[in-house]
């Protein structure tokens, strides 16, 4: 149901709870056997794919290399979990109880460090802190995202704008 609901969702975020069953091929019943009401289901997918996004974001080896190639596999990666759930640029993730950095701790802890470490090495600017640079980069890829709903860039333009603007927020003036 959850797969079927992160599915839908990514392609209709209004998609109500009938709509959510059939794309599941259960009753609406069944749904809400499993889940009290639209605003559960959507909590439910929520941690769902946080989870999701936070192991493949985990699994980067973002100490080897330079900062810069660390913050390029890191967006890459992180890239291709939009590509893959497109979901996430939906108003159906809800934000739970917290603000909008909290709802993103559980995937941006490597980022931090990686951030840090360029910084502490001189790859990237010292002018701004890093919880300025982290906000940026989420950002950035929020605003990526949207030019790819809004018909104003294909997938890979995205991709593109996304990886070189975050190189570019963080690099260190030479």
């Amino acid at each position: 149901m959850l797969d079927a609901a992160v599915a839908l969702l990514g392609r209709q975020p209004d998609a109500s709870m009938d709509e959510i069953a059939a794309a599941a091929g259960v009753s609406r019943q069944t749904i809400y056997a499993h889940y009290s009401s639209r605003d559960a289901l959507l909590r439910a997918v929520t941690r769902h794919i946080t989870a999701e996004v936070a192991r493949g974001l985990g699994d980067l080896d973002l100490d080897s290399g330079s900062a810069a190639e660390a913050l390029g596999r890191w967006v890459d990666a992180s890239w291709s979990l939009v590509e893959r759930y497109p979901v996430l640029l939906t108003p159906a993730i809800v934000v739970p109880d917290g603000d909008e950095q909290e709802r993103h701790e559980p995937i941006t802890g490597g980022l931090i460090r990686l951030l840090e470490r360029g910084r502490q090495h001189g790859e990237f600017d010292r002018a701004m802190t890093t919880t300025w640079y982290l906000a940026a980069i989420i950002g950035l890829g929020h605003a990526a995202g949207q030019e790819v709903i809004a018909g104003r860039m294909t997938q890979d333009q995205a991709r593109v704008a996304f990886r070189e603007s975050a190189l570019r927020v963080c690099r260190a003036a030479e």
